[in-house]
């Protein structure tokens, strides 16, 4: 496919900023609470080739809100979709707060310092990106904090904006990661604390926001990314999930911002992701595959999950232990061979996310339901509203 089928507009009032709320209201005072259980979820159906957006009774009715608007279906009704042994695979990669802001010696010029993976433990080299490039050269030194304890020199440059820092702190690692990250802040993506031509940011980032970008089951940490989808199941939907006999079972892949890269080519047969580490283990494959072995439907939650998935399941459909690096890229037309549902956020127009659920769902079908989101003020991004695909 071509990279102009991915093309379209999106108004900047539907990309979230922040996660899905709503508002309750007692005798004494109206609050807000952060509910992305309750964003809403759009359901397109493969085989049939339809689109629900609105939640129907048993005569298939559109039911209405207490305003008489119609109810939209929400993502916590994902439940009323499974049955009992049916399987959600969730990554649990863990965010870790990547973006640093320091100072470049003798110029106290202000960088960003965006952390991407640990090269070196012992001699505490990092591989980062950094703006305003063109300031940062081999042998500069930057400072991350007034007291002047953490410092980095920059020992090499490995791409444009890329660059290796050695950091100069004597420590424990434990104690020296520890530090280095309470200098960080959640590294929300940049569409949402993009500037404006004014230099200011689409709104601030807050303590709140790294909790708010970490997904309830994250457990393994090394993402600069979150995994969005998983985003949306909060504790207690997981736990209804759990009594309604769904099941679940884990993998790893630690999202980077390739999955945020410009795509340069119109080709997308010539277009190359950047690797990212990942794991399934063999209690991971058991699980799944003998689900699908009995019948079970497995949904697959997120673009990073296919992802996995599609790089480790063997010929015969079913899932294979795996550790190590996958630059799959996944567009339309793509026959996959392990999941079988797939829930995915709304994405961002030219992005490789929107041409993985392009590919699993359909990209006719895929992009109706994108025509219908913009019409209907649908939220896009990471915080934004979800669809359910099903092979049905």
């Amino acid at each position: 496919m071509k990279l102009s089928q991915f093309k379209f507009k999106l108004p900047a009032d539907q990309v979230a900023l922040y996660p899905h709320t709503e508002e309750h209201q007692t005798a004494k005072a109206t609050f807000t609470v952060k509910r992305p259980d309750r964003a809403r979820m759009m359901v397109l159906h493969k085989k049939s080739q339809t689109i629900d957006m609105y939640r129907t009774d048993e005569d298939g009715n559109v039911m209405t809100e207490a305003d008489g608007s119609p109810a939209y279906i929400r993502f916590s009704d994902i439940i009323n979709y499974f049955d009992e042994g049916d399987t959600f695979i969730f990554n649990n990669t863990k965010v870790f707060p990547a973006r640093l802001y320091g100072t470049k010696e003798k110029t106290d010029a202000k960088i960003e310092v965006f952390l991407l993976r640990e090269l070196n433990e012992e001699m505490r080299l990092w591989d980062v990106l950094v703006e305003p490039a063109r300031k940062i050269r081999i042998g500069n030194k930057l400072f991350f904090d007034d007291s002047g304890t953490m410092v980095a020199e920059v020992i090499d440059n490995t791409t444009s904006r890329g660059r290796t820092l050695r950091f100069l702190y004597d420590c424990p690692h434990d104690e020296f990661k520890q530090e280095l990250f309470a200098l960080g802040e959640s590294p929300l993506p940049r569409y949402i604390i993009s500037k404006d031509l004014n230099g200011n940011r689409e709104r601030p980032v807050t303590a709140d926001d790294m909790d708010d970008f970490q997904c309830e089951f994250a457990e393994v940490e090394g993402a600069v990314t979150a995994p969005a989808t998983g985003l949306h199941f909060t504790r207690e939907m997981l736990k209804r999930m759990e009594i309604a006999g769904l099941e679940r079972a884990f993998i790893t892949l630690h999202c980077g911002l390739g999955n945020f890269n410009d795509i340069e080519v119109e080709d997308l047969t010539k277009h190359k992701m950047d690797s990212e580490q990942m794991e399934i283990t063999k209690e991971t494959c058991d699980k799944v595959n003998a689900a699908k072995r009995n019948g079970h439907r497995i949904c697959a939650v997120g673009t990073s999950v296919t992802k996995a998935t599609e790089s480790a399941v063997g010929t015969d459909g079913m899932l294979k232990p795996y550790e190590g690096w996958t630059n799959k890229f996944i567009f339309p037309p793509y026959d996959f061979g392990f999941a079988n549902c797939m829930v995915a956020n709304f994405y961002h127009p030219l992005s490789t996310l929107i041409m993985n659920v392009a590919a699993f769902g359909g990209y006719e079908l895929v992009w109706e339901a994108y025509k219908k989101a913009l019409d209907n003020g649908y939220q896009f991004g990471c915080f934004g509203d979800s669809m359910l695909i099903l092979n049905d």
